[in-house]
């Protein structure tokens, strides 16, 4: 009986070193893939596509995007709101959150700049820079975001290939109701916003 008890709590111990240790569950995807190498490589499950559909899963567990474009790839944090469309058995675009839950404004700012980092270092560029620019840590965009009557928008895009839409708001997170919670919310498709003029 004591032999069994060791195995027991051994197996038990192993499982959770792996499952500290372990990578976030990831989705690797470029846009408009097929559907079954998204889900082959991807770390996340999902379930697959409906042939001969246009519609949307979600992964099974909180994931990460990796964006897995050679040149323009990036990766966010871990997602619980994370929604991948799919037509004629392709992925279609992407939606998601990239937190877990509505975040201060400093945590959120901090995952939004690191994003904003990762894509001019991959070679994305603004779309709109004058009306549409990079969110920023400054006294008067704080202001803007502090304001529920407005948000952060931005939009980024590598050559006339992707284009990812960023949002940055307030949110009311019943939870925390005496706190300024903020939601990001991102999209990535292909160009439907076109490129402003110099």
């Amino acid at each position: 009986m004591a032999f069994v008890l060791f195995i027991l709590v051994a197996v038990i111990t192993v499982r959770w070193v792996v499952q500290a240790f372990a990578e976030d569950p990831e989705i690797a995807l470029i846009y408009g893939e097929p559907w079954e190498d998204m889900r082959q490589r991807s770390s996340a499950a999902i379930n697959p596509a409906i042939p001969d559909e246009t519609g949307f899963r979600i992964p099974k567990t909180d994931a990460r995007l990796r964006y897995i474009h050679p040149q323009y790839g990036f990766e966010t944090p871990l997602a619980r709101f994370f929604t991948i469309s799919f037509e004629d058995e392709r992925v279609s675009s992407i939606r998601m959150s990239p937190q877990i839950e509505p975040l201060l404004l400093d945590d959120a700012l901090k995952i939004v700049l690191d994003l904003q980092d990762q894509w001019r270092r991959q070679g994305w560029v603004l779309t709109s820079p004058k009306t549409d620019p990079a969110i920023a840590d400054t006294p008067a965009w704080r202001a803007q975001l502090r304001n529920e009557n407005t948000r952060g928008r931005t939009f980024w895009q590598a050559e006339e290939k992707y284009q990812i839409m960023v949002l940055l708001a307030r949110f009311q997170d019943d939870r925390h109701p005496d706190e300024e919670r903020y939601l990001i919310t991102l999209g990535i498709g292909n160009i439907w916003v076109p490129r402003e003029k110099d």
